[in-house]
């Protein structure tokens, strides 16, 4: 088999697993408690997800590899940060944790506490 007729192949694949990803951040948004565990549920999975679409794309289509290489790097940088602005919006904002959760630490750490976060 020649390469140029792997590569198709092997970019499909890698694509939909990372369509796979997307879906399970979706309904990860879905299941979570709260605005926090969404935010995180969402951005981890949906970084991942769609590096590895476009990491696909470009293994199907090399002569799109450069552009998809900086794409990849800006969903990298930008995906995490905005995450954790709007995550502190949020808490800026008071929009309540989970009952669940355990710790409050960013709570903790504007009050001047010290203690298991750090």
């Amino acid at each position: 088999m020649e390469l140029q007729s792997v590569l198709p192949v092997l970019g499909g694949l890698i694509s939909i697993v990372g369509a796979l990803f997307l879906l399970l951040a979706a309904v990860g948004i879905i299941r979570m408690p709260d605005v926090y565990n969404r935010m995180q549920t969402g951005t981890k999975a949906t970084t991942l997800g769609s590096i590895l679409f476009l990491l696909g794309i470009g293994i199907a289509e090399p002569s799109w590899l450069g552009k998809i290489v900086l794409l990849i790097l800006f969903i990298v940088f930008t995906n995490p940060i905005s995450s954790h602005v709007l995550a502190r919006a949020a808490h800026f904002r008071g929009i309540p944790l989970a009952e669940g959760s355990v710790r409050d630490c960013l709570a903790d750490d504007e009050a001047g506490e010290q203690g298991v976060c750090e």
